[in-house]
């Protein structure tokens, strides 16, 4: 096969090493990066002109993507940068302990050594890794969306966590907080935040046939509408008129989409305090 047409189906970029295990020499290699058919970065990685920027990133430093940006890159749930003006946007890149010479401009770099083992040949900090550095570098609230994302998807066991051997205090914290339960990232983060001022939310409690985010106390109800929300004008509806039935049950039902959790929850949280304050939350 053509170096160039095995590039380009293995993600576009490859150190030598691998390169030579898949049958292409050396003097090959030098030839085709002297033809400008393929680029060398640094000394042990080759590309094409379309391997991902990313990548050719943390292979310019002999590192890896790390924290969120490993997070991304293996489909898990993350708060954008650009959604928040606390958290500048970032690359984030993993080096080794002992790491020089390099320049990471802007990016965000991780020194420490992750709980499994990487080899050289990695562009891209495995899952557990990458929650890790997470717990570490993010708010409590973002880290807990994506580790609740890890769990849901399945890249991670919420039992195998468990048993690690966690070094910080952060990590452990994050752990503690996280579960099965939230359907996406944006159902993470009220329950995280209205636990940290010490209210302790029901999740997916059943009410009248169906389940809702979250209930405080008896009977106040919160529901989150992310962006899939709209997946349909027939399941709006039916969470409508569920809002409908429980008003008429005797809840207090607040229901807040993406826009409210990312730039109005001062304004959520003041609210679900006043309801506590005027026993909203209590059966009658």
């Amino acid at each position: 096969m053509d170096l160039v047409d095995w590039l380009s189906s293995n993600g576009g970029i490859a150190h030598v090493d691998d390169l030579v295990r898949a049958g292409f020499t050396r003097h090959r290699i030098r030839n085709a990066v002297a033809a400008s058919l393929v680029r060398r970065i640094r000394r042990s990685w080759v590309c094409t002109s379309a391997a991902p920027p990313l990548l050719k990133r943390a292979a310019s430093v002999s590192g890896r993507l790390a924290c969120v940006t490993a997070a991304k890159h293996h489909g898990l749930w993350t708060l954008d940068d650009d959604d928040d003006e606390q958290v500048p946007d970032r690359t984030h890149l993993s080096v080794a302990p002992n790491a020089s010479r390099f320049d990471a401009g802007d990016a965000t770099v991780h020194w420490n050594a992750g709980l499994v083992e990487t080899s050289r040949h990695e562009l891209v900090e495995p899952v557990l890794n990458a929650l890790v550095q997470i717990a570490d570098c993010r708010p409590f609230d973002h880290a807990v969306a994506t580790w609740e994302s890890a769990i849901r998807k399945g890249a991670i066991q919420r039992d195998f966590l468990g048993r690690l051997p966690l070094r910080t205090e952060a990590s452990r914290r994050v752990l503690l907080a996280s579960s099965e339960l939230s359907d996406s990232g944006i159902e993470s983060l009220p329950l995280a935040r209205l636990r940290r001022i010490g209210i302790e939310p029901r999740q997916q409690a059943r009410l009248l046939g169906h389940r809702v985010d979250g209930l405080i106390g008896d009977r106040l109800v919160y529901q989150v509408d992310g962006y899939e929300f709209h997946r349909s004008s027939e399941q709006r509806n039916t969470d409508i008129a569920h809002d409908r039935a429980l008003t008429l049950a005797g809840f207090t039902v607040f229901r807040f989409d993406y826009t409210d959790v990312i730039f109005g929850w001062a304004a959520i949280e003041q609210q679900i305090r006043e309801a506590l304050a005027i026993g909203l939350h209590r059966a009658a």
